[in-house]
């Protein structure tokens, strides 16, 4: 059964194992007002049918979510209803609508949760692609946090790195670097539940869904709320929410919009001004080597 009522993503039902597609290849599957109230639809509609017991995330196109949309002020109103997460808005709905209670909704999420990972899933996409319970990546997927390098912000919607990692040094290098995670390095590093072949792909995650959904739906919901129950403990919402109020407040502070404006003036992505920032460290190490 599939709904077509959406416009950014597809739902698809398949008896106990429910899908939501991210489905704007055209646009590298970017994360948009619409993408994001979409998916919250779609997750309400998997949680309310008592026969869905687990939800596959997986994208059409090249890759998983190229993060959010980046666009010029004269775009803006067509991916978001405000220029972003400014600090005055911190509090106000379209704010943490945005960037903070699809976060919370994706972890809270009551039953298992899949993200079947394939090509880029960069920026705000790691959220989709990391947050999940189940994570399994092709050979050829990649994960990176471009923001802090390459737009000035402290990560996407909210940090959910040091949960992801539970290791400071790998979040510390992970975003102040905004290295590339090949899909092996990532399941090395605890990112990735496993990595398969592209063509292994979806059979390895269908075959995963089915066995979860073997289960009793009690017994999923209670597994499920004990293991985020537990992180929840050691602090993690009192975490996504402050971290999404950190966001908004350096979107105001005059260094970082400068970095915006350059990024948004010379036409790049985060993403690219993370690499060419990278490659002028690495030249400027060499030129001072050869100088001495």
């Amino acid at each position: 059964m599939e709904d077509s009522g959406f416009e950014a993503i597809v739902y698809e039902k398949d008896g106990p194992i429910a899908r939501v597609v991210l489905n704007q290849p055209e646009r590298a599957n970017i994360q948009t007002a619409r993408q994001v109230e979409e998916m919250e639809a779609a997750l309400s509609l998997a949680e309310d049918d008592d026969e869905v017991k687990v939800v596959v995330l997986k994208a059409n196109g090249k890759g998983f979510c190229a993060g959010h949309a980046i666009v010029g002020a004269d775009q803006m109103s067509e991916v978001y209803p405000t220029q972003g997460p400014t600090f005055e808005r911190t509090w106000q709905r379209h704010h943490y609508g945005l960037f903070l209670w699809p976060p919370l909704r994706l972890w809270e999420f009551p039953k298992v949760t899949i993200a079947q990972v394939h090509g880029y899933c960069v920026g705000g996409g790691t959220v989709y692609g990391l947050l999940t319970d189940l994570t399994v990546a092709s050979d050829d997927a990649y994960f990176q946090m471009p923001l802090p390098q390459g737009f000035g912000l402290p990560g996407a919607q909210t940090m959910i790195e040091p949960w992801v990692f539970m290791n400071f040094k790998r979040t510390a290098e992970y975003l102040f670097l905004a290295q590339t995670i090949p899909a092996q390095q990532a399941l090395e590093w605890g990112m990735v539940n496993r990595v398969v072949a592209r063509d292994q792909l979806e059979e390895t995650v269908e075959e995963m869904a089915r066995t979860v959904s073997q289960m009793p739906l009690t017994t999923i919901r209670a597994t499920k709320a004990g293991i985020k129950r537990a992180w929840e403990l050691m602090g993690l919402r009192s975490h996504f929410q402050q971290s999404a109020d950190l966001v908004a407040l350096c979107t105001q502070a005059n260094d970082v919009r400068q970095l915006m404006a350059q990024t948004q003036m010379e036409g790049r992505r985060p993403r690219q001004t993370a690499a060419v920032r990278s490659e002028a460290a690495k030249d400027q190490g060499t030129s001072e080597a050869g100088g001495d």
